[in-house]
Protein backbone atom coordinates (compact mmCIF):
# COMPACT_ATOMS: atom_id res chain seq x y z
CA UNK A 1 0.00 0.00 0.00
CA UNK A 2 0.96 3.68 -0.77
CA UNK A 3 0.35 6.39 1.66
CA UNK A 4 0.29 9.63 -0.06
CA UNK A 5 0.16 12.94 1.62
CA UNK A 6 -1.41 16.00 -0.26
CA UNK A 7 -2.84 13.74 -2.28
CA UNK A 8 -5.93 16.15 -3.06
CA UNK A 9 -3.81 18.56 -4.50
CA UNK A 10 -2.56 18.83 -8.58
CA UNK A 11 0.98 16.65 -8.22
CA UNK A 12 -0.25 13.82 -5.25
CA UNK A 13 -3.58 13.72 -7.01
CA UNK A 14 -1.36 12.84 -10.51
CA UNK A 15 0.84 10.58 -7.96
CA UNK A 16 -2.20 8.19 -6.86
CA UNK A 17 -3.75 7.98 -10.50
CA UNK A 18 -0.88 6.98 -11.86
CA UNK A 19 0.00 4.48 -9.11
CA UNK A 20 -3.65 3.13 -9.24
CA UNK A 21 -3.36 2.78 -13.51
CA UNK A 22 -0.45 0.30 -12.50
CA UNK A 23 -2.72 -1.78 -10.29
CA UNK A 24 -0.73 -0.82 -7.23
CA UNK A 25 -3.09 0.02 -3.70
CA UNK A 26 -3.13 3.64 -3.22
CA UNK A 27 -4.72 5.50 0.37
CA UNK A 28 -5.14 8.86 0.25
CA UNK A 29 -4.80 11.62 3.17
CA UNK A 30 -7.22 13.79 3.06
CA UNK A 31 -9.23 16.75 6.01
CA UNK A 32 -12.38 15.85 4.37
CA UNK A 33 -13.49 12.77 1.89
CA UNK A 34 -15.56 15.54 -0.29
CA UNK A 35 -12.10 16.59 -1.51
CA UNK A 36 -11.20 13.23 -2.56
CA UNK A 37 -14.37 11.74 -4.21
CA UNK A 38 -12.60 11.61 -7.69
CA UNK A 39 -9.80 10.23 -6.50
CA UNK A 40 -11.94 7.07 -4.36
CA UNK A 41 -14.29 6.82 -7.58
CA UNK A 42 -10.72 6.03 -8.91
CA UNK A 43 -10.16 3.17 -6.36
CA UNK A 44 -7.98 5.18 -4.00
CA UNK A 45 -8.88 4.20 -0.38
CA UNK A 46 -9.46 7.65 1.95
CA UNK A 47 -8.38 8.12 4.95
CA UNK A 48 -9.78 11.12 7.08
CA UNK A 49 -7.31 12.66 9.39
CA UNK A 50 -5.29 15.97 9.41
CA UNK A 51 -1.56 16.19 8.90
CA UNK A 52 -1.30 17.74 12.62
CA UNK A 53 -2.22 14.84 14.39
CA UNK A 54 0.84 13.00 14.47
CA UNK A 55 -0.67 9.75 15.81
CA UNK A 56 -3.44 9.69 13.49
CA UNK A 57 -1.25 10.01 11.01
CA UNK A 58 1.18 7.35 12.14
CA UNK A 59 -1.88 4.36 12.11
CA UNK A 60 -2.43 5.83 8.23
CA UNK A 61 1.54 5.10 7.76
CA UNK A 62 1.70 1.79 9.63
CA UNK A 63 -1.55 0.75 6.59
CA UNK A 64 0.73 0.71 4.19
CA UNK A 65 5.16 0.16 2.92
CA UNK A 66 5.69 3.40 1.48
CA UNK A 67 4.70 7.11 1.67
CA UNK A 68 4.86 9.89 -0.95
CA UNK A 69 4.58 13.19 1.10
CA UNK A 70 4.42 16.93 0.10
CA UNK A 71 3.86 19.40 2.67
CA UNK A 72 0.54 21.07 2.46
CA UNK A 73 1.29 24.40 1.23
CA UNK A 74 0.17 27.07 4.08
CA UNK A 75 -2.22 30.05 3.20
CA UNK A 76 -0.46 33.06 2.22
CA UNK A 77 -2.44 35.20 4.88
CA UNK A 78 -0.35 33.56 7.28
CA UNK A 79 3.26 33.32 8.23
CA UNK A 80 3.88 30.55 5.62
CA UNK A 81 7.21 29.65 7.34
CA UNK A 82 5.83 29.16 10.48
CA UNK A 83 2.24 27.16 9.31
CA UNK A 84 4.50 24.75 7.50
CA UNK A 85 7.28 24.11 9.80
CA UNK A 86 4.44 22.91 11.97
CA UNK A 87 3.15 20.67 9.25
CA UNK A 88 6.80 19.52 8.88
CA UNK A 89 7.30 18.70 12.61
CA UNK A 90 3.69 16.93 12.78
CA UNK A 91 4.81 14.71 9.52
CA UNK A 92 8.46 13.56 10.96
CA UNK A 93 6.72 12.64 14.22
CA UNK A 94 4.53 10.63 12.39
CA UNK A 95 7.06 8.76 10.29
CA UNK A 96 9.04 7.86 13.41
CA UNK A 97 7.70 4.18 14.63
CA UNK A 98 6.07 4.00 11.36
CA UNK A 99 7.40 1.37 10.12
CA UNK A 100 7.53 1.98 6.54
CA UNK A 101 9.86 0.78 4.19
CA UNK A 102 10.51 4.00 2.23
CA UNK A 103 9.20 7.36 1.41
CA UNK A 104 9.55 10.30 -1.35
CA UNK A 105 9.39 13.63 -0.78
CA UNK A 106 8.50 16.38 -3.25
CA UNK A 107 11.29 19.36 -2.62
CA UNK A 108 12.24 22.05 -4.95
CA UNK A 109 15.03 23.54 -6.53
CA UNK A 110 17.25 26.00 -4.72
CA UNK A 111 16.58 23.95 -1.14
CA UNK A 112 19.13 25.55 1.27
CA UNK A 113 19.89 26.62 5.09
CA UNK A 114 18.59 29.15 6.43
CA UNK A 115 15.29 30.40 8.40
CA UNK A 116 12.61 32.35 6.35
CA UNK A 117 13.46 31.79 2.46
CA UNK A 118 9.86 29.96 1.98
CA UNK A 119 10.01 26.24 0.73
CA UNK A 120 13.83 26.76 -0.42
CA UNK A 121 14.49 26.94 4.19
CA UNK A 122 11.61 24.98 5.17
CA UNK A 123 12.14 22.05 2.44
CA UNK A 124 15.46 21.78 3.06
CA UNK A 125 14.77 21.30 6.87
CA UNK A 126 12.39 18.61 5.59
CA UNK A 127 14.82 16.73 3.57
CA UNK A 128 17.40 16.76 6.37
CA UNK A 129 14.79 15.32 8.87
CA UNK A 130 14.01 12.73 6.48
CA UNK A 131 17.84 12.08 6.56
CA UNK A 132 18.00 11.79 10.18
CA UNK A 133 15.40 9.11 10.22
CA UNK A 134 16.21 5.08 9.84
CA UNK A 135 13.47 5.16 6.99
CA UNK A 136 15.35 5.30 3.20
CA UNK A 137 14.26 8.56 2.02
CA UNK A 138 14.40 9.38 -1.73
CA UNK A 139 14.24 13.49 -2.68
CA UNK A 140 12.71 14.60 -6.08
CA UNK A 141 13.14 18.28 -6.12
CA UNK A 142 10.75 20.01 -8.46
CA UNK A 143 11.34 23.26 -11.12
CA UNK A 144 9.24 26.54 -10.67
CA UNK A 145 5.40 24.90 -11.15
CA UNK A 146 3.97 26.06 -14.57
CA UNK A 147 1.33 26.42 -12.34
CA UNK A 148 1.92 29.46 -10.80
CA UNK A 149 0.99 31.64 -13.53
CA UNK A 150 -2.59 29.85 -13.44
CA UNK A 151 -3.53 32.72 -10.62
CA UNK A 152 -2.96 35.01 -13.32
CA UNK A 153 -5.13 34.19 -15.78
CA UNK A 154 -8.02 36.53 -14.85
CA UNK A 155 -5.50 39.64 -14.61
CA UNK A 156 -4.68 38.81 -17.88
CA UNK A 157 -7.73 38.23 -19.55
CA UNK A 158 -8.87 41.62 -18.49
CA UNK A 159 -6.00 43.83 -19.19
CA UNK A 160 -3.32 41.62 -22.25
CA UNK A 161 -0.80 41.94 -19.51
CA UNK A 162 0.83 39.01 -17.58
CA UNK A 163 2.34 40.30 -14.00
CA UNK A 164 5.77 38.93 -13.52
CA UNK A 165 8.47 38.82 -10.61
CA UNK A 166 10.92 37.35 -13.16
CA UNK A 167 13.01 39.29 -16.30
CA UNK A 168 10.79 38.75 -19.25
CA UNK A 169 13.74 36.87 -21.08
CA UNK A 170 15.18 35.11 -17.83
CA UNK A 171 15.30 31.28 -19.08
CA UNK A 172 14.61 29.32 -16.31
CA UNK A 173 13.35 25.46 -15.50
CA UNK A 174 9.69 25.18 -15.21
CA UNK A 175 7.93 22.02 -14.86
CA UNK A 176 4.10 20.78 -14.68
CA UNK A 177 2.50 19.29 -11.67
CA UNK A 178 1.33 16.13 -13.17
CA UNK A 179 4.73 15.67 -14.60
CA UNK A 180 5.84 15.96 -10.56
CA UNK A 181 3.17 13.17 -9.81
CA UNK A 182 4.42 10.85 -12.64
CA UNK A 183 8.22 11.21 -10.97
CA UNK A 184 7.11 10.29 -7.85
CA UNK A 185 5.02 7.44 -8.78
CA UNK A 186 8.13 6.08 -9.87
CA UNK A 187 9.92 6.58 -7.18
CA UNK A 188 7.41 4.67 -5.07
CA UNK A 189 7.98 1.89 -6.84
CA UNK A 190 11.69 1.81 -7.17
CA UNK A 191 13.86 -0.46 -4.98
CA UNK A 192 14.04 0.47 -1.81
CA UNK A 193 17.54 1.47 -2.07
CA UNK A 194 17.18 3.75 -4.99
CA UNK A 195 17.45 7.25 -2.66
CA UNK A 196 19.58 9.43 -5.34
CA UNK A 197 18.95 13.37 -5.31
CA UNK A 198 16.99 13.75 -8.41
CA UNK A 199 15.75 16.87 -10.20
CA UNK A 200 12.86 16.81 -12.06
CA UNK A 201 11.92 19.87 -14.74
CA UNK A 202 9.92 20.09 -18.38
CA UNK A 203 11.33 19.07 -21.38
CA UNK A 204 13.10 22.45 -22.31
CA UNK A 205 13.07 25.68 -19.80
CA UNK A 206 11.20 28.87 -20.64
CA UNK A 207 10.55 32.87 -20.07
CA UNK A 208 8.05 34.84 -18.70
CA UNK A 209 7.60 36.09 -22.22
CA UNK A 210 7.50 32.54 -23.45
CA UNK A 211 4.80 32.11 -20.82
CA UNK A 212 2.71 35.28 -22.18
CA UNK A 213 3.28 33.88 -25.70
CA UNK A 214 1.77 30.80 -24.39
CA UNK A 215 -1.49 32.89 -23.24
CA UNK A 216 -1.05 35.03 -26.29
CA UNK A 217 -1.96 31.90 -28.41
CA UNK A 218 -4.54 30.03 -26.26
CA UNK A 219 -6.51 32.99 -25.38
CA UNK A 220 -5.96 34.29 -28.88
CA UNK A 221 -5.40 38.05 -27.91
CA UNK A 222 -2.23 39.75 -27.72
CA UNK A 223 -0.39 39.28 -23.97
CA UNK A 224 2.59 41.33 -23.04
CA UNK A 225 4.69 40.90 -19.83
CA UNK A 226 5.02 43.64 -16.96
CA UNK A 227 7.78 43.20 -15.43
CA UNK A 228 7.10 43.80 -11.22
CA UNK A 229 10.74 45.72 -9.81
CA UNK A 230 12.52 43.96 -7.57
CA UNK A 231 11.76 46.73 -4.84
CA UNK A 232 8.66 46.61 -5.11
CA UNK A 233 8.28 42.60 -4.91
CA UNK A 234 7.18 42.52 -0.95
CA UNK A 235 4.71 45.06 -1.30
CA UNK A 236 3.13 44.05 -4.26
CA UNK A 237 2.79 40.29 -2.68
CA UNK A 238 1.29 42.00 -0.01
CA UNK A 239 -1.76 43.85 -2.48
CA UNK A 240 -2.03 40.14 -3.45
CA UNK A 241 -3.22 39.79 0.26
CA UNK A 242 0.22 37.78 1.45
CA UNK A 243 1.17 38.42 5.30
CA UNK A 244 4.24 40.79 6.01
CA UNK A 245 6.34 37.56 6.83
CA UNK A 246 5.00 35.22 3.74
CA UNK A 247 5.68 38.50 1.31
CA UNK A 248 8.81 38.49 2.61
CA UNK A 249 9.79 34.50 2.09
CA UNK A 250 8.26 34.70 -1.31
CA UNK A 251 10.44 37.77 -2.16
CA UNK A 252 13.48 35.64 -0.96
CA UNK A 253 12.15 32.76 -3.02
CA UNK A 254 12.09 34.52 -6.39
CA UNK A 255 14.97 36.80 -5.76
CA UNK A 256 16.92 33.04 -5.51
CA UNK A 257 15.28 32.06 -8.86
CA UNK A 258 17.01 35.48 -10.72
CA UNK A 259 20.25 34.90 -9.11
CA UNK A 260 20.84 31.28 -9.33
CA UNK A 261 19.18 30.26 -12.48
CA UNK A 262 22.60 29.14 -14.16
CA UNK A 263 23.68 26.49 -11.84
CA UNK A 264 24.42 23.39 -13.30
CA UNK A 265 22.01 20.82 -11.93
CA UNK A 266 23.30 16.62 -12.33
CA UNK A 267 20.82 14.17 -11.96
CA UNK A 268 17.85 16.25 -13.95
CA UNK A 269 14.73 14.11 -15.26
CA UNK A 270 13.04 15.75 -17.73
CA UNK A 271 8.91 15.83 -17.63
CA UNK A 272 6.72 15.61 -20.95
CA UNK A 273 4.40 18.47 -20.95
CA UNK A 274 4.70 21.81 -22.58
CA UNK A 275 4.57 25.12 -21.43
CA UNK A 276 1.92 25.40 -24.49
CA UNK A 277 0.00 21.98 -23.38
CA UNK A 278 0.10 23.20 -19.89
CA UNK A 279 -1.46 26.90 -20.74
CA UNK A 280 -3.90 25.27 -23.30
CA UNK A 281 -5.19 22.92 -20.80
CA UNK A 282 -5.87 25.84 -17.94
CA UNK A 283 -7.06 28.20 -20.03
CA UNK A 284 -9.37 25.33 -21.13
CA UNK A 285 -10.16 24.40 -17.60
CA UNK A 286 -11.25 27.67 -16.74
CA UNK A 287 -14.21 28.82 -19.83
Amino acid sequence: MHIIVGGTGQVGSTTARSLLKRGEPVTVIARNADHAAELAAAGARIAVTDVRDSDGLRQVFRSGRRAFILNPPAAPSTDTDKEERTNLTAIVTALDGSGLEKVVLASTYGARPGERCGDLTVLHEFEQALNALPIPAAINRGAYYMSNWGGMLDAIRASGKLPSFLPADLLIPMVAPQDLGEAAADRLIEPVDETDLKYIEGPERYTPRGVANAFSEALDKTVEVEVIPRERWVETFERFGFSRPAAQSYACMTGTVVDEVAIKLDNVERGRTTLQSFIEELVKKAR
